[in-house]
């Protein structure tokens, strides 16, 4: 038989060895005893490997500048259509005061393009063609 870990081998011998020389009826003690050591090291490995895990995730995240953008996304987008409606106020008073209902018309057409050309970066397909920068220095 051939033992992943010597030391977990040697710890297989050391209790079958007690078991020899103690006899049957510590039996039970002695295999719990084992199964403890066992599972204490299957502990361990499970918490390097999702240890490891965990930062294969971050450096995934960290290195994908998509994952950043669509964070900010909402916030910045937000606090973009604040701005436009509070400047909406005296601009439409100033088209409105210069050229009536047409002016009022083109103002809000504006504002609206504004908020619009503003949004086309969060589209799925803008964001398809801004992860494609062609340059052979990424991975």
């Amino acid at each position: 038989m051939e033992a992943r870990d010597p030391e977990l081998k040697k710890e297989l011998d050391a209790t079958l060895h007690a078991r020899r020389d103690l006899g049957e009826e510590y039996d039970s003690a002695l295999v719990e005893s084992f199964l403890e050591k066992v599972g204490e090291r299957l502990d361990t490995t499970v918490e390097r490997r999702v240890r490891r895990q965990l930062a294969e995730e971050r450096t995934t995240a960290a290195r994908s500048p998509g994952r950043q953008r669509s964070a900010d996304s909402f916030g910045e987008r937000f606090g973009f259509g604040i701005i436009t409606m509070v400047l909406a106020i005296p601009l439409s008073a100033i088209g409105v005061a210069n050229a009536d209902l047409p002016g009022l018309v083109v103002t809000w057409l504006g504002i609206v393009g504004v908020n619009v050309a503003h949004a086309a970066h969060a589209w799925p397909w803008q964001q398809r063609k801004a992860g494609r920068t062609g340059s052979d220095w990424e991975d």
